[in-house]
């Protein structure tokens, strides 16, 4: 009898624990449900002040983004969630912007809100360095300002003082959007002297020094980040920043072939047609991307189409062709 007893009396008590503690953990917490929702209404009320800014860029400087700090404090452990919400701001902002053909102060946010994802996430490294290049563009593809650029990737510098690639996109800023090809090299040199910094930064440095300041060095320094990125987005960037390299190198070429006719006839061609019957051109020329290239009148001044996936090409002057030298 005593046996009955045992097997029916034993097993209950913890098999009735068991139950209650699953629909203890079924159930979140009352405070766990209020953090969630105000988070949720938080992104939510973010992301509808940021469609109604993109709306009119002319208005962006209505509108502001809190300071990093507050937003810290008030992410309540969920930094990483906020961070891909800012992260993704951001990358609309920027696009939307320039799609726009937005001026400088048309991008005021893209800073703050850079600012604030990377401080929700110090290690956001994607944020860093695409963030550079967004801030870096010039005027209609970006806001102009290298000098934010390169402070957001100081920014990463504190937090990962030994990641080389920070230090790189530095060097790249100081040598595409700033034209200082000394400072470049300056920092391609500390990169390199990094632990676990790739070989080729040693010689990009020098050949940055001897090379630079030209289309030769630029083609040396975009070829050397496709074929060492990891990265989808900074692969296809570089393989753009070579077709402009390519387009300019083509724009001269086509320059003087309309200043050839020029000299020739006394005036510049109205279109490619008059190239063409001339026997000048064989036809009519695109860019790598397959856009013809335009030909404005009565100036006869070649130029990359504003169609272009290249538009707007860097200026010529800081890179010029060495072989015209």
């Amino acid at each position: 009898m005593n046996g009955p007893d045992r097997t029916v009396g034993v097993p209950e008590p913890r098999f009735g624990r068991r139950v209650d503690r699953a629909r203890r953990w079924e159930q979140p917490a009352p405070a766990t449900c209020i953090v969630i929702l105000l988070v949720a209404f938080g992104a939510t009320l973010q992301l509808l002040r940021d469609s109604q800014t993109e709306s009119s860029p002319s208005r962006h400087h209505a509108w502001s983004v809190p300071h990093p700090q507050v937003v810290r404090r008030a992410a309540l452990s969920f930094e990483a969630v906020l961070a891909d919400i800012y992260w993704v701001r951001a990358i609309q902002h920027y696009g939307r912007t320039r799609l726009a053909g937005g001026a400088p102060q048309d991008y005021a946010l893209l800073y703050p809100l850079l600012d604030v994802t990377t401080t929700l996430d110090p290690a956001f490294e994607a944020a860093y360095r695409l963030g550079a290049v967004f801030l870096a563009e010039p005027p209609p593809g970006g806001p102009g300002r290298p000098d934010l650029a390169v402070a957001l990737l100081r920014k990463g510098m504190e937090h990962a003082p030994l990641r080389w690639q920070y230090l790189q996109d530095i060097g790249f800023v100081h040598y595409w959007w700033l034209h200082d090809v000394d400072e470049a090299a300056r920092w391609f040199e500390r990169a390199a002297d990094l632990p676990d910094a790739p070989w080729w930064l040693g010689p990009l440095a020098a050949n940055t020094m001897t090379e630079g300041g030209d289309r030769a060095g630029a083609r040396t320094l975009w070829r050397q980040v496709q074929d060492s990125t990891r990265d989808a987005w900074v692969r296809g960037e570089a393989t753009r920043r070579l077709a402009q390299l390519d387009a300019l190198d083509a724009l001269d070429r086509y320059q003087d072939v309309v200043d050839g006719f020029r000299d020739r006839t006394g005036t510049a061609p109205g279109a490619w047609r008059d190239l063409l019957m001339a026997g000048d051109l064989s036809g009519i020329p695109v860019d790598p991307t397959g856009i013809e290239y335009e030909l404005t009148a009565p100036e006869g001044t070649v130029a990359v189409s504003r169609r272009s996936a290249l538009f707007p090409l860097p200026d010529r002057g800081p890179f010029p062709d060495r072989r015209k030298r």
